[in-house]
């Protein structure tokens, strides 16, 4: 046996001993789970046994005070239960072994601490803790050491585990030599976890949180977090770690105020989904922008020029206008016959009352105004003289009501936005605000939702607007009728009116603008849209894409919450950066605002990232560069794609499966999009097909990236979707021009 064969026996046998003593402890912390799981199952079922009584005519307060406690005691004891039975990767991923310094406590002589650190607090029977939840005040300095300033740390650890079983270790050494005494293993826990293969959905980072990463992730949580940084830096993530580290640190105000996560889209959310639950929460609101608004939700993009159009804030003047509008094919005069005098309001004074109603209320909740005004026009036009009996006559008329149903309907602010796909109707709207070719792109986009029966992601923003312009959807009850109802049928029968189901009601047709079968535009007004629903905290990622109108959107929902803000300037796709600012902070309001910058690239290999970086540069030379760490050897392959692209592709795939253990992802244009589907049609693939829009926020092992003059021809940023495209591979990437 050579000597360097002795050496590394020597150092399996040591990797191993230290690998044992960590097993005894996670062995121990399971054993303490499973009691801790019993004992919240047995304060679970006190908690379904309270609340009952034998007693009959028990005090009905003391029954619901019972009641109570039951509930709150069911509810809580099942949630720990949960939380414990859970199998998260890791339970128990780090340790610290820490210096302190003598102490009179300690009779002089100095003491050697070690703290285990993991995703939630567990402790023994004694009540000592075993495990240190990440988000404690205790297990800072396991993210915030550093050689420079160790906070008394000797070595920081991270377990490796798969399950309950500890597979590895990594050692940080945070002192200019160790203790005799003290192991050190491995070349540093970060940068074993990049070299780790990609899956589909993102992992935590809670055992490789960095210094700079754990500031940002414990800040404060008042007022405007913004968290910037280029490609890999990590910005994600860090800011879901806030997010599990917000509702730790105030969970009254959070889980009861609601956390909600808007991201680009819904292949995001996917990916993400995991991130929180594995953390230990499981109570935060996972939206894309196409899911924002209640019953709406679509991942259908406009065409770049129409989602420019409908992002601006222009469009909201062109809303304005269709929520002012007679709705189309009402009646355009009011006829009937009140307390034996005839009325006739013509459109001229229908146009009066709905502009005067509207000043004063959303269209929606303005039912009654509008009766009182109609009222009041009506008695000056009739002559008759007894101004409160005119009127509540006139308020209690069946003609009234029918009249009202057809000419002041409840709105659906989705209806209202289908107003535009009438050609006269839009051309007025938008009039003075939109050039005539922006017209002509909104026209085609709203009549392509019609036809296909599906919204698309700025729909869903205008939609919202609507929806606040308009007030909630009321359900009109019907009152029972006293015995004028005889007169007033009376009166209409001698004046050639003929009853429908009971009732005089004039026929309503259906709007001229009705272009699609009827199962399409059903689908389009699917349930019903209520006030939007407002949270403690909104955290917003790849906010750099945010159009002004889907600012407004989140700031509806975030009037009084703290905010984080995720994004990247030099990834933006949308063209006008002053609109969206302004949009911005009319969303934060007042609140203090900090920045946390992120300059470290760990997910593209050194040689993947200076293409990008080279790339993005020559169009945008002020991007935010930030350094990667991490070297393949391996540089990006540029390739031709030829006549046949199917073939093309399918070649350099197979090649790049054989080369890493994870996800690979083709990244195309629309134009070869159908070509190239078949690759992601197997659910067990580990190849997907996307578009440069749809990979944001996502990472691959590796990459192939077709066509990069078609990605930068139609992509909303320009270069910029390209640069995204370029940047969502760890360790392999090839280009196919």
């Amino acid at each position: 046996m050579t000597g360097s064969d002795s050496r590394a026996d020597s150092t399996s046998v040591l990797v191993a001993d230290e690998i044992a003593v960590e097993q005894a402890h996670v062995d121990l912390v399971y054993t303490e789970l499973a009691k801790a799981g019993e004992r919240a199952g047995l304060v679970e079922a006190d908690g379904l046994a309270r609340g009952r009584t034998d007693r009959v005519g028990a005090a009905r307060e003391e029954e619901m005070t019972g009641l109570f406690e039951r509930d709150a005691l069911v509810f809580h004891a099942a949630r720990r239960r949960n939380a414990l039975e859970s199998q998260y990767e890791g339970l128990v991923f780090g340790r610290l072994d820490i210096d302190h310094p003598p102490s009179a406590d300690r009779d002089g002589g100095p003491e050697r601490e070690v703290r285990y650190i993991g995703r939630l607090g567990v402790r023994d029977d004694d009540y000592e803790p075993l495990v240190i939840d990440w988000r404690a005040p205790a297990a800072s300095p396991f993210y915030r050491a550093t050689p420079v300033e160790p906070m008394g740390v000797l070595r920081r650890r991270v377990l490796r585990c798969k399950g309950s079983d500890v597979v590895g270790i990594e050692d940080d050494l945070m002192v200019a030599e160790a203790p005799a005494d003290l192991v050190v293993v491995g070349d540093g826990a970060l940068m074993a976890a990049l070299t780790r293969a990609r899956g589909p959905q993102m992992r935590d980072i809670v055992a490789t949180i960095q210094r700079h990463q754990d500031e940002a992730i414990r800040a404060s949580a008042r007022g405007v977090t913004e968290i910037t940084g280029g490609p890999g830096t990590g910005k994600t993530v860090v800011a879901l770690h806030r997010a599990a580290y917000l509702l730790y640190s105030d969970r009254r105000r959070y889980e009861s105020g609601g956390i909600l996560v808007v991201g680009p889209s819904a292949a995001y959310t996917s990916y993400i989904e995991r991130v929180l639950p594995s953390l230990g929460e499981d109570t935060v609101t996972l939206r894309s922008l196409g899911d924002v608004v209640d019953v709406v939700s679509t991942e259908r993009l406009d065409t770049p020029d129409a989602a420019r159009i409908k992002g601006s804030l222009r469009i909201r003047q062109v809303l304005s206008r269709a929520v002012h509008d007679a709705v189309p094919d009402g009646p355009e005069e009011f006829r009937a016959f009140v307390a034996g005098y005839a009325v006739r309001l013509p459109r001229q004074t229908l146009d009066q009352v709905r502009s005067r109603a509207l000043r004063q209320h959303q269209r929606n909740l303005a039912r009654d105004t509008v009766v009182q005004l109609l009222a009041d026009a009506a008695f000056r036009q009739s002559g008759a003289v007894e101004h409160e009996e005119f009127i509540g006559r006139f308020a209690d008329h069946l003609d009234v009501e029918a009249f009202l149903d057809a000419w002041w309907p409840q709105l659906d602010p989705r209806e209202v936005l289908l107003w535009l796909a009438d050609e006269e109707r839009l051309a007025r709207y938008a009039k003075g605000i939109l050039e005539t070719e922006e017209t002509v792109e909104v026209l085609a986009s709203m009549r392509l939702a019609l036809e296909t029966g599906t919204w698309s992601v700025a729909d869903v923003a205008l939609v919202d607007d609507l929806a606040a312009r308009l007030g909630p959807v009321q359900d009109q009850p019907r009152e029972e009728r006293g015995f004028y109802e005889i007169e007033e049928l009376d009166d209409l029968a001698a004046h050639g009116v003929t009853e429908i189901g009971g009732r005089a009601r004039p026929e309503r047709a259906e709007p001229a603008y009705i272009l699609a079968p009827t199962d399409a535009r059903e689908r389009l007004l699917q349930g019903r849209i209520g006030r939007s629903e407002e949270y403690a905290h909104v955290l917003v990622d790849e906010a750099q894409d945010l159009s002004p109108m889907q600012w407004r959107m989140l700031g509806r929902r975030g009037r009084y919450a703290s905010w984080t803000v995720v994004g990247d300037a030099a990834q933006s796709s949308w063209p006008d950066a002053t609109e969206s600012a302004v949009a911005r902070e009319e969303a934060f309001g007042t609140q203090p605002r900090r920045l946390f910058h992120m300059d470290t690239n760990y997910r593209n290999a050194r040689e993947i990232f200076d293409y990008a970086a080279a790339v993005i540069r020559r169009s945008v030379p002020d991007a935010d560069i930030p350094k990667a760490v991490r070297e393949t050897g391996v540089e990006p392959v540029v390739g031709e794609l030829g006549a046949a692209v199917y073939p093309s592709v399918a070649d350099t795939v197979e090649r790049l499966l054989e080369e890493v253990e994870g996800s690979v992802a083709v990244i195309t244009p629309s134009t070869h999009a159908p070509v190239l589907a078949p690759f992601g049609v197997s659910p067990d693939s580990r190849v997907v097909v996307t578009d440069p829009m749809s990979a944001k926020g996502l990472e691959y092992d590796a990459t192939v990236v077709v066509d990069p003059e078609a990605i930068v021809a139609e992509s909303p940023g320009g270069v910029r979707g390209l640069y995204v495209a370029l940047t969502r591979a760890a360790h392999r990437m090839t280009i196919l021009r």
